[in-house]
């Protein structure tokens, strides 16, 4: 069975994103070849919502272009709790099994990013622990940056000088 040459080239070109992406850097080769086999390329319009709050999380987005807002929504407002772009992730929930999202995620410009199917990531990670530890480590940075900017946004809208 030979290789579609077409599929080779969007591997490779898959596989270099992957490899040159801010969240990803220093991975091993097999690593990023694991990963390339669950991520694919999406496109985002300005505005349009990739995750919705409390809906069930199934992916995990790294940012190659553009950027997004992550977004505490309300029924009466709408708080951008930080802006994620180009090297950075979002998504962290779909890492966990049946977890809905927390925050509303919305493009703030055109928006390019690699997806990767949460399940299929999980399974990716207890199948080989060295990317699992990997995977989680920086996964666990996003989250903490995640928290502090909330913290701040809070400090913000209570009047509080941070």
């Amino acid at each position: 069975m030979g290789l579609d040459p077409a599929m080779g080239h969007i591997t490779l070109e898959l596989q270099r994103s992957l490899r040159n992406h801010a969240f990803l850097r220093g991975l091993t080769d097999a690593h990023i070849g694991s990963l390339a086999a669950l991520a694919g390329e999406v496109d985002f319009d300005e505005n349009d919502v990739v995750l919705a709050d409390g809906e069930r999380s199934s992916a995990f987005y790294l940012v190659l272009t553009g950027s997004v807002a992550v977004e505490l929504r309300t029924p009466g407002y709408v708080v951008c709790i930080q802006p994620v772009g180009a090297g950075e992730a979002f998504g962290w929930s779909a890492l966990l099994e049946q977890q809905d999202t927390v925050f509303q995620v919305r493009a703030r410009e055109h928006t390019t990013a690699l997806r990767l199917d949460g399940r299929r990531l999980q399974s990716a990670c207890r199948a080989d622990p060295e990317l699992g530890r990997e995977i989680l480590l920086r996964t666990l940075r996003v989250v903490a940056g995640r928290v502090k900017a909330t913290e701040i946004r809070f400090a913000e809208m209570c009047g509080v000088k941070v």
